[in-house]
């Protein structure tokens, strides 16, 4: 895992981060996002979406998984490019963290998933062409994160941005704990 990293200062890459919205970002296909970054580099930089689940899995989305070994993996949208193109990720745990393997083929995920590994299925990812990224990260759209030793355990629904946000101090926490309807509360 990386040192912590303010969201303000300059950053080489974000690449194996977290990025979380910004609680001040309003718009609906990033809000509340926690990102799982997988590549950040001078051509630009990808990564899924952790916390959108689809409420399906791989059996129930092409005949090809549905009596497989990969039938019962959670999907998720992994973000608003390429929204039809299925991404299989594995998280292997390790000493210091754990490794993810990124857009694998499905009889490596079979493999991996054998092996004990998690496993995701994402449609789609959330993509910055050249410099877009860095431009956002200097207008504080996103907040980066160290990956928690528990984000494979924690659910990956809102709340983990909640959580992840929170984590980073009390000011973020009370943001992250901030009614989505203040007026209601």
């Amino acid at each position: 895992m990386r040192g912590d990293r303010s969201h303000s200062r300059k950053v080489d890459t974000v690449a194996g981060s977290l990025l979380l919205a910004h609680p001040a970002l309003e718009e609906p296909t990033f809000r509340h996002a926690v990102i799982l970054m997988s590549e950040h580099n001078d051509e630009g930089a990808m990564g899924v979406v952790l916390n959108r689940p689809a409420g399906k899995r791989l059996g129930a989305l092409s005949g090809d998984f549905a009596l497989g070994t990969l039938a019962q993996v959670p999907i998720f949208s992994g973000g608003p490019v390429q929204d039809r193109q299925l991404i299989l990720v594995a998280w292997e745990t390790q000493a210091e963290g754990f490794r993810m393997h990124f857009g694998i083929e499905p009889l490596k995920a079979e493999q991996f998933l054998q092996e004990g590994m998690h496993m995701r299925a994402f449609l789609g990812y959330a993509g910055w062409t050249r410099g877009q990224l860095d431009n956002e990260l200097k207008h504080n759209t996103w907040v980066i994160a160290d990956i928690p030793p528990d984000l494979i355990e924690s659910p990956q629904d809102e709340g983990l941005w909640r959580k992840v946000l929170g984590a980073k101090g009390d000011e973020w926490r009370l943001l992250a704990d901030e009614p989505d309807e203040p007026e209601l509360n």
